[in-house]
């Protein structure tokens, strides 16, 4: 199969990495779909960072999922999360937060969560609105 002059061509040793960096992505953001404590879209969007240094046509799969797609073109065109999204995401991070509250964690534990959850959840709420 030959592929078009404006799409380079990559050794496949070296595109490899990002090849499987991608499947895991996209794995992790499938998974991500059914598990509520495992956001999908940032697997996606690296899933799709990932293709573009290995296959444009994976690449451009995903961008073009009928799904997957807006948020990922919302995320590289503006920096935008969708509002549905960026509340299923806080949800989550409450919820988990929740969870090691009630199972007792201890306090370092509560604390280096509610930091980086926090910091998460303050990154994603300041973000653009998407369409």
């Amino acid at each position: 199969m030959s592929l078009p002059d404006d799409i380079p061509r990559r050794p496949r040793l070296r595109h490899l990495p990002w090849l499987i960096l991608g499947w895991l992505a996209v794995a992790l953001g499938f998974a991500g779909v059914v598990l509520p404590v495992l956001p999908t879209t940032p697997f996606l969007i690296l899933a799709a960072f990932a293709f573009g240094k290995s296959s444009p046509r994976l690449r451009r799969w995903l961008e073009e999922h009928p799904i997957f797609g807006g948020p990922i073109r919302d995320w590289e065109e503006t920096g935008a999360i969708r509002p549905r999204y960026k509340g299923m995401a806080v949800t989550a991070m409450a919820l988990v937060l929740l969870v090691s509250l009630m199972s007792g964690v201890g306090a370092r534990v509560l604390v280096i969560q509610i930091v980086a959850m926090g910091g998460a959840a303050l990154f994603i709420l300041t973000r653009p609105n998407g369409d």
